[in-house]
């Protein structure tokens, strides 16, 4: 029967229908939640299996270059939507956040290591289990590239990944569900993580010091101090400043700093007003009848890479900028601030000066609705070269970034660097959100399919139990002993702890049971500052050890 050959001989036809229709039931599983919990898009490794169990076998060029775009496509599109959070990431307090998941990194590279040596699990199987158990099938196919690279056996590697993955997935819930107690008596719950970021607050002018000042002389004077005045109440009236306005006794300021400044500008005014100007539900526009407050989209690609001094808005159009959102960040509008297509500014003026700063940054949704095509390729490109640079550091064999290594770090680079060269790194969410989902359903589908053929008796024979054994104490013991560290001596909150642990074990599942069972967005905020660099070590982690192992 003419259906019968189509799916069974192997053709680029084949391979095309095949890879699809197990992609479809992969994600139409992943629909599916037991007790709110779901595997995801994992179900499209499980599909793959579960053809591969079937005797569906591709063409192995096919599989192969099906595999490899897939991989890419999914790192190098990863690595462009986290760029500008990496390289932020460290001015807004995530270092110590990322010190502590590089512990966690470290100790289970470590422990496999320790395994390994005792003899516990043949090495392949290993590093195939320390991917499952982590969740990080980028660092998965690292491994396996670097295996076929020095003529081991990669295989079993996918083999010991499939079989432990759920381990890892489920794990790191069950380690948050059994410590979520012990945190919480022991959490700091003035967690300061985001004290770097936009903080809105007033204060009185008491200081005579500054009677008779305008703004830009004090700020000049004060230099160490970073800040913006959105407003000035005087004498019942509000007044949009500027650089020349002379500050009086009794002005109230509106200020937009950060809150490791608020205590010295308190000395340098002389009192701060309690009042709250943080809460989500304040009306700015009724402050002033003559004022209103807007947030601009920048669509312009002719703004890209412009420093904010560089636009002289308040000269032009006589409107204050007070700050910055670009992806979850709400950064303070200094002048020195690099704009990049996407950033939403706030601004503060008269109606008809902010319509005219409208005109000059776009603000049309449409335009940012279609992908940079170009970027992404270029990257793509520059990426696989990357990739592709031996790198010697003394061993029997060059070290690589290979296929996931070098997109990921051009992805960073891009996202984060490029509106320096004025290239239009941003992608919408959803656009971003699709390219992922397209190359990693790719890569799983394929890794199932090349695994599939010999699951079923994997899984049958006692060195499965013994994987999965390996995988829960992978899982676990970093995590809590980190989770350990980061609340009772580094004095992070639960969930701050909870999303550093999600993201140094990359795993958004977990994060989805955080964010249902803890309220705000500091899980959200962890994850993102931390996901970043432990996904790049474990991609290079993976390949180091295998090198050194073989060497």
């Amino acid at each position: 029967m003419w259906f019968i050959d189509l799916l069974t001989t192997p053709s680029a036809i084949q391979a095309v229908i095949v890879l699809s229709a197990v992609c479809a039931l992969g994600l139409s599983l992943a629909k599916f939640r037991f007790k709110g919990i779901s595997l995801g898009i994992t179900f499209v490794f499980f599909a793959g299996i579960l053809a591969g169990a079937l005797g569906l076998e591709l063409d192995p060029q096919m599989l192969s270059y099906a595999e490899s775009f897939g991989l890419v496509l999914f790192v190098y599109t990863l690595g462009l939507q986290v760029g500008p959070g990496f390289m932020s990431a460290f001015k807004h307090g995530g270092t110590e956040l990322n010190v502590l998941s590089v512990g966690i990194v470290l100790l289970g590279t470590l422990m496999t290591l320790a395994m390994a040596a005792a003899g516990w699990l043949p090495f392949a199987d290993l590093i195939g289990v320390l991917c499952g158990a982590t969740t990080n099938t980028p660092a998965l196919g690292a491994a396996q590239q670097t295996l076929k690279q020095l003529g081991q056996p990669s295989a079993v590697a996918a083999l010991s990944c499939a079989v432990t993955y759920p381990i890892g997935m489920i794990g790191v819930i069950i380690v948050l569900v059994v410590m979520k107690g012990w945190l919480k008596r022991h959490e700091h719950p003035d967690d300061s993580d985001s004290d770097s970021e936009a903080f809105i607050t007033s204060y009185g002018v008491c200081n005579p010091a500054l009677f008779g000042l305008t703004i830009y002389e004090i700020v000049t004077g004060f230099a160490h101090a970073k800040f913006v005045v959105s407003r000035i109440w005087r004498e019942g009236e509000v007044i949009l400043p500027g650089s020349d306005t002379v500050i009086q006794k009794g002005d109230r300021l509106l200020v937009i700093t950060q809150k490791t400044q608020v205590d010295l500008l308190t000395k340098l005014f002389g009192s701060h007003d309690d009042t709250n100007w943080m809460e989500k539900n304040i009306d700015w526009n009724t402050i002033d009848p003559h004022l209103v407050s807007r947030r601009i989209l920048i669509t312009r690609s002719g703004i890209n890479g412009k420093r904010l001094r560089d636009l002289h808005l308040r000269n032009r159009f006589g409107v204050t900028v007070s700050r910055v959102k670009r992806a979850d960040l709400q950064l303070l509008a200094t002048p020195e601030l690099m704009l990049r297509i996407g950033d939403r500014i706030t601004v503060v003026g008269t109606k008809d000066s902010v319509e005219q700063v409208i005109d000059e940054l776009g603000n049309e949704v449409k335009h940012l609705e279609e992908p940079n095509m170009v970027t992404i390729f270029i990257g793509i490109t520059l990426g696989l070269l990357l990739g592709s640079i031996p790198l010697n550091f003394g061993l029997s064999y060059p070290v690589r970034l290979g296929l996931a290594g070098g997109p990921i770090i051009m992805g960073i680079l891009i996202g984060s660097y490029g509106p320096r060269l004025h290239m239009v790194a941003y992608t919408t969410q959803s656009a971003n959100l699709m390219l992922r989902s397209l190359g990693l359903s790719m890569y799983l589908a394929c890794l199932g399919l090349d695994a599939g053929g010999d699951f079923l008796a994997t899984v049958m024979q006692p060195a499965a139990l013994k994987w999965i054994g390996i995988a829960a104490l992978l899982t676990a013991l970093p995590l809590i002993l980190v989770a350990a560290i980061a609340v009772n001596y580094r004095h992070k909150s639960l969930a701050t702890t909870a999303g550093m642990l999600c993201g140094a074990m990359a795993n958004p599942i977990a994060l989805g049971y955080v964010n249902d069972t803890l309220p705000g967005d500091r899980a959200s905020i962890a994850y993102a500052t931390v996901y970043p660099l432990g996904m790049f070590l474990r991609v290079i982690i993976a390949q180091i050890i295998v090198m050194l192992w073989f060497a």
